[in-house]
């Protein structure tokens, strides 16, 4: 199991997905559609693991072939296929287990990617929803940190509100 840290908000993490944005346009530029900073790390103010995440929008998943992989390697990023994720290809930099970052390419524009920028933009733009958001993960992390998959799926129902909640005012 992996131990769950949440630290206080770094405006760091800004400059380092700025510095991974750009290698990783080179790496996939004749298939990446568009790059996004995801995740808790990509919200001014919320706490988070200190994992940068990055999402690359592509036409089709199937347009990602062994050269791009490679390409990835070649800058860092491991491929870690995920079975039970189907609607993305996954990669992680950094050492096992303590990873600095994560990079999921996505169908550009389908319910995954929309999701992830709705979710990320309300809690942005919504002061309380984002204080209540780092309140949980900071239980959350203390009630289970030996247990990242725990964590994780105990997040999932406000995820799911506040998704619900962005929907509502779209």
């Amino acid at each position: 199991m992996e131990t769950v840290v949440i630290s206080d908000y770094n405006p760091d993490w800004v400059h380092d997905y700025e510095q991974e944005k750009r290698a990783i346009k080179e790496a996939l530029s004749d298939i990446a559609v568009a790059v996004e900073h995801i995740g808790s790390t990509s919200v001014p103010g919320l706490g988070a693991k200190p994992i940068i995440d990055i999402m690359v929008g592509v036409h089709r998943l199937e347009d990602l072939t062994e050269a791009h992989i490679e390409r990835l390697a070649a800058i860092g990023y491991e491929y870690v296929p995920k079975p039970d994720w189907p609607e993305r290809r996954f990669f992680r930099r950094g050492r096992w287990r303590a990873g600095t970052h994560h990079l999921h390419i996505y169908r550009h524009g389908d319910t995954h990617w929309e999701e992830q920028l709705l979710f990320r933009d309300y809690l942005r733009s919504r002061p309380d929803v984002r204080e209540q958001y780092r309140q949980l993960k900071l239980a959350l992390a203390s009630q289970y940190p030996d247990d990242r998959v725990e964590y994780t799926r105990r997040k999932a129902p406000f995820i799911e509100h506040v998704l619900r909640l962005a929907r509502e005012e779209d």
